[in-house]
């Protein structure tokens, strides 16, 4: 699960990690009032504006922009409200703005990237941060890997003060800035372990220029990245009411409450399989044969009837799909249960398209007679021997 940069820096600040005021805009009408708010709590007429979407490249999209007015910040929220994001992890299509971040702008003298998540390899938590920060980290670790630095945490003690400290000097931090920064990887890392994160991300993370008040410069977080363990969430009441369900994929939705893993992808062949490792591999068949996915979806073991049919009803809801490839393994999920919820899907939604069956294993006659019965209903329909004749003969029907 992910959450919006203005609910990640929430819980930045509950953990006590110095993050520069903002609140959250959801029309036109309220940008100048919040504008003033944040103006007058920063003591400062410089204000950022950035979009509240979960998509990448805001900033050269557009969809970030500093303003130094009241009316500045109404035509920059005019603009993003009005106007689709389109960047490169968007498409084509882009994605509607609902909610504008309006933050305390500040002077920037240095900036960093620091990240927690799982390393498999060693099954630890890792805490990984770059003295290059503002940037993609992927970007980072193609054009200089040595500048990014990794500190691995123990699972019992977490992530000791030594390591910390000792991370914070290698960035390059100095003087009263090396304790602060300590400070907010230790409290990053107990906020990632307390709230069941798959991924904490501050970048990036800025030390102000010295001032004043901060005469070795302050260190602050201004901008979040959260993602959440899903299988968690039950445990996490807060985190789960911060879900959005209006930036999730609908037909995603859909298949999530009816208990199916569905994930929608730029093909055009569906595939209903039972298994996630028999869906990739039917994915990649399909690939070999020439052809390409339109979805991952597995029905798992357990689907009823009436799942499997609303899984086809979500399938042939994408216009993109050109044909439908049932690839199933009979074991727990019998094939007859298959067969009858195409049956249904037949008779309830109609295929116009190529449908290709597979059918193996459990109940696999009772299965095919099941279709057999039904052929008058499904004039698209070709059964298939094996997997690779099954991928052969529906990418051939869509061409």
């Amino acid at each position: 699960m992910k959450v919006h940069e203005y609910q990640g820096r929430q819980l930045l600040q509950e953990a006590g990690i110095p993050v520069p005021p903002g609140i959250v805009v959801e029309s036109i009408d309220h940008a100048q009032s919040a504008y003033k708010q944040i103006a007058d709590e920063a003591g400062g007429s410089l204000v950022v504006v950035k979009a509240q979407v979960f998509a990448g490249g805001r900033g050269k999209a557009g969809f970030v922009k500093l303003v130094n007015s009241a009316k500045e910040a109404e035509d920059a929220a005019r603009f993003m409200f009005t106007n689709r994001m389109v960047s490169p992890q968007t498409g084509a299509d882009g994605l509607e703005v609902k909610k504008l971040l309006f933050a305390a702008g500040v002077d920037i003298a240095k900036e960093y990237y620091l990240a927690i998540t799982t390393d498999r390899s060693t099954r630890k938590n890792v805490l990984i941060a770059s003295s290059e920060g503002g940037v993609e980290i992927e970007q980072v670790a193609h054009d200089n890997p040595d500048a990014i630095l990794k500190e691995q945490i123990d699972p019992l003690l977490g992530l000791q003060g030594h390591q910390a400290r000792r991370l914070a000097f290698q960035l390059g931090f100095t003087g009263k800035q090396i304790n602060q920064a300590a400070k907010i990887m230790s409290a990053l890392a107990k906020l990632y372990e307390d709230k069941d994160c798959s991924l904490a991300e501050i970048n990036p993370l800025i030390v102000t220029p010295p001032n004043d008040a901060h005469p070795d410069g302050q260190v602050l977080a201004i901008d979040a990245k959260f993602n959440f363990d899903d299988n968690a969430l039950f445990r996490q009441k807060q985190i789960s009411a911060m879900f959005d369900a209006s930036e999730e994929n609908p037909l995603e939705m859909r298949a999530k409450k009816v208990d199916l893993n569905y994930i929608q992808l730029d093909g055009n062949i569906g595939c209903l399989v039972n298994g996630a490792g028999l869906a990739m591999a039917t994915m990649d068949i399909i690939k070999h044969a020439g052809g390409e996915p339109a979805n991952f979806l597995d029905v798992g073991g357990g689907a009823s009837e009436e799942a499997v049919t609303e899984a086809f009803r979500i399938i042939l809801e994408d216009k993109a799909v050109k044909g439908v490839l049932v690839n199933i393994f009979g074991g727990i999920m019998r094939c007859d249960i298959i067969a009858q919820a195409v049956a249904n899907a037949a008779k309830e939604v109609g295929f116009k398209v190529p449908l290709v069956v597979r059918l193996e294993g459990t109940n696999v006659e009772a299965g095919k007679k099941i279709l057999q019965d039904a052929k008058s209903s499904l004039p698209t329909m070709q059964a298939a021997d094996d997997l690779a004749d099954a991928a052969k003969k529906v990418c051939a029907a869509v061409g």
